[in-house]
């Protein structure tokens, strides 16, 4: 386990990942206190002189206008929290839950927010003992960020709402119970405080970094599945010849193509049939996958430099920063919040993960129709009309790929008023990345399902030559969980098995692009 620091500089994907999997630790960095310091003075002086400052002095979202009393401004605080933690539906996940604690965290902690550091300390203590809180993951319209899910992860800072510390049911237990197991002490907020603790683009954040990160991975599986496929078909790596690749130079067309290259080389049922003329050319499926691939592959590599731009900014309301010319400091109202680039790039991430999902089914389908798999018994059965084989598994990934399609429908494109019509165009990302998010795990067992078959279309060409080097050592893998099947039997089991063994396929095939 490595350690990472809080200094209130961006994180990369990859740390929002190590510690979304407990792979990595988060400890204060040097600094901290006094990098916060000055905006957090301003705000204690705009308080003192009794300036009008939004959501410091001032009500919220539409009541901006209205100003509050000093008597009421701690009132204020802790009844924006409270109101505004109002999501519903199944609680987010433990990684995604993790990440976005680490995220908000580093954005309090950048010296813009004018909080205390005893916030994102606060943060960082319940990471520590793995203490997560309960958010219900429906309600955010990606306006002013993602505020209810984000008001569901303040609550405990004050002691109220829910944590699920380690063994707890996925409903948690009231927070204060929780962190009075801990010796862990809620806070009382400060002017700004609560207001900071709900404003930002973070949830979006932590599903899309997981999100991209898992879609990535599965264009290096799709690789894979496609070049057993493409044996188990008889088919040919022509298409993938460096000389046809590079007269069009797409960055992601290329690495699939030398991809599948290296996977096939070697291989002794490309070379049983070399020479024949069985068939002109391959389907498109075949012919065309690093075509497909890469353009998923180029998709996810624009939605990942969105993303790391994300995690580098500031997307607190309002914020403080340097007067004109650089003399003092002034707080500003900002639009920082709004979650369109991340809707934008969670659409963009579902198409491309999609289209994996939808050629690999295609190869599927060539696999077990007699008409179209060169030799193959129908679904994969030996002894088929007795057996169905994998026709049923072919249902599968149809189904998945068609509900793809509808979960591909854009959502940064729509809008809903909010707030009385003070917040009158509103960003939708929240519902694109939870949308990518199912995309992609729809994704992973269309490829666990073309994975199983081509295992079982190599078996069943076992009698003429041996696959590939690489393709043989992700079969021998495959059948250590998944046994051949002669015979039928239940195949959820097997598609499942298969799923979860992917990112040891990775390993195995060899050094993949």
């Amino acid at each position: 386990m490595r350690d990472l620091l809080l200094t209130g500089d961006g994180y990369s994907i990859e740390d929002v990942h190590a510690v979304a999997h407990r792979r990595a630790r988060v400890r204060p960095g040097p600094g901290l206190a006094e990098r916060m310091a000055s905006a957090r003075a301003v705000v204690t002086e705009a308080v003192r002189r009794k300036d009008v400052v939004y959501g410091v002095t001032t009500g919220f979202g539409a009541l901006a206008d209205t100003t509050i009393g000093a008597d009421d401004l701690a009132k204020l605080q802790v009844g924006i929290v409270r109101s505004h933690a109002a999501a519903v539906g199944t609680p987010l996940s433990d990684p995604i839950v993790r990440s976005l604690l680490l995220l908000r965290a580093r954005t309090l902690s950048a010296g813009y927010s004018g909080v205390r550091p005893e916030l994102p300390l606060f943060f960082l203590t319940l990471l520590e003992h793995d203490l997560l809180p309960v958010i219900p993951e429906k309600g955010s319209v990606g306006a002013s960020g993602d505020l209810a899910q984000l008001a569901h992860l303040a609550l405990p800072v004050i002691g109220e709402g829910r944590l699920r510390a380690p063994g707890d049911p996925v409903a948690g237990r009231p927070a204060a119970e929780v962190l009075a197991e801990h010796d862990i002490t809620p806070l009382v907020l400060d002017p700004k405080e609560g207001l900071s603790l709900i404003n930002g683009t973070e949830p979006m954040q932590a599903v899309l970094a997981l999100a991209i990160m898992e879609a990535e991975a599965l264009c290096k599986i799709a690789d894979i599945a496609c070049a057993m496929s493409v044996e188990a078909l008889y088919g040919t790596d022509r298409a993938y010849d460096p000389r046809v690749q590079v007269i069009r130079p797409h960055p992601g067309q290329l690495d699939s193509a030398a991809n599948l290259r290296d996977l096939l080389d070697g291989s002794p049922l490309l070379a049983s049939h070399r020479d024949s003329d069985h068939a002109v050319q391959d389907s498109y499926a075949l012919r065309c996958a690093p075509q497909v691939h890469g353009s998923s592959r180029d998709l996810i590599t624009h939605c990942r430099n969105v993303l790391s731009i994300e995690l580098k900014s500031i997307v607190d309301n309002p914020v403080v920063v340097r007067g004109p010319g650089g003399d003092g400091f002034e707080v500003m109202s900002t639009g920082n919040f709004h979650g369109q680039p991340l809707a934008f790039s969670a659409d963009a991430l579902a198409m491309a993960s999609a289209e994996l999902g939808s050629i690999a089914e295609r190869r599927v389908y060539r696999m077990l129709d007699p008409a179209t798999s060169r030799g193959l018994p129908p679904f994969l059965a030996p002894d088929a009309g007795t057996n169905s084989g994998f026709m049923l598994a072919q249902y599968t990934a149809a189904s998945l790929v068609s509900e793809n399609k509808v979960l591909c429908h854009p959502a940064g494109v729509d809008s809903i008023v909010t707030s009385g019509n003070q917040e009158d165009h509103v960003s939708m990302g929240w519902h694109a990345v939870r949308k990518a998010r199912e995309v992609i795990d729809n994704v992973r067992s269309v490829l666990a399902i073309e994975l199983l078959c081509a295992a079982q279309g190599l078996d069943l060409r076992g009698d003429v030559a041996k696959p590939s080097p690489a393709t043989g050592a992700v079969l021998e893998r495959v059948r250590q969980d998944v046994a051949a099947m002669p015979v039928d039997r239940e195949l959820a089991p097997q598609i499942e098995a298969v799923r979860d063994m992917l990112d040891d396929l990775i390993d195995v095939a060899g050094d993949l692009r």
